[in-house]
């Protein structure tokens, strides 16, 4: 049986678009509950500055509370070195370099275009696996921008060149603002295989346009390993106009294990219906009407009527 890992976002890129400020807290507690369902790789937090996204404000005091759990592998992003140096001092296990392939989003994002970012992924590729960190790159906006329109797979590829000229040990590739279709999944994770036949892929979907689901089985099916998912299916990027949420943990899982994929060592299974009721937690934390989500309110497959 074939295993797909899942790395929980929900502690980062759930959050991080919300206007409801979340407490440490409770960032601890969807992490533990996370980790409780069986899930290992957890996007803790985002070494961002803070009047840029607030919610990551308290990135150290969330590392420090879970940290030290055994079960977890620590994922903090990083934008720069700035937030390479804070993740190496909170005591990450990985971090998550942002790539993003459109100049628009780029600029938005951070403040400046793709190229300068490429060369600030290679400049602190070295440092990070000196410190320990396993590193991925995400290429961000690899489906389309909300500023410059359509990103064709070469312009995906040309970017993809030079981040892994820096070597990292794991490269994904995200759907910022949910537009993606399988065709271009297809697509790029076959001309990303044609530079690198061995490198680990990821995928971090939105499911903005209900998409979402089917570019992640497109996706496994292409050959990615790791995809993204966030519990309840909250999330979005706050400078990427109309990014709404992630595809839902519970939801994902749902369509992996009805079609005979692991998502545990050993052909075993994540915990569905323990991150469906975490998905609906978190909504609630947030004060939304419900999760995005469904699993949590239409339940597993229906048991036969008695």
């Amino acid at each position: 049986m074939n295993e797909v890992q899942i790395v929980e976002v929900s502690p980062r890129d759930g959050l991080q678009n919300e206007k409801q400020l979340v407490s440490t807290e409770d960032k601890a507690t969807l992490v533990r509950r996370a980790l409780d369902a069986g899930v290992r790789r957890i996007e803790v937090t985002a070494f961002a500055h803070p009047e840029r996204v607030p919610q990551m404000a308290d990135a150290e005091a969330v590392m420090a509370e879970v940290r030290d759990d055994p079960r977890l592998s620590s994922i903090g992003l990083v934008l720069n070195r700035r937030g390479l140096d804070r993740a190496i001092a909170a005591g990450c296990d990985e971090v998550t370099a942002v790539v993003v392939v459109s100049d628009g989003l780029a600029l938005r994002n951070q403040g400046v275009d793709t190229a300068a970012q490429v060369a600030a992924w290679q400049a602190m590729a070295e440092d990070a696996r000196s410190a320990g960190l396993a590193t991925t790159v995400i290429l961000a906006a690899a489906f389309g921008c909300p500023f410059d329109g359509e990103v064709s797979t070469e312009r995906v590829l040309e970017v993809a060149r030079g981040v892994l000229d820096g070597g990292p040990d794991e490269l994904a590739i995200a759907d910022t603002i949910g537009v993606g279709v399988p065709g271009q999944v297809r697509s790029i994770v076959a001309g990303l295989r044609a530079l690198d036949a061995d490198i680990p892929l990821r995928a971090h979907f939105h499911n903005t346009r209900n998409t979402g689901y089917a570019n992640a089985i497109a996706a496994v099916e292409a050959g990615v390993s790791v995809l993204d998912a966030s519990a309840g299916g909250i999330g979005g990027c706050p400078f990427a106009p109309g990014a709404t949420g992630n595809i839902g943990t519970e939801d994902l899982l749902y369509l992996l294990h009805r079609s005979g994929y692991a998502t545990a060592p050993d052909g075993g299974r994540l915990d569905a219906a323990s991150l469906a009721a975490t998905g609906t937690w978190i909504s609630e934390v947030l004060g939304l009407p419900q999760a995005p989500a469904q699993l949590g309110r239409a339940g597993g497959f229906p048991q036969p009527a008695s």
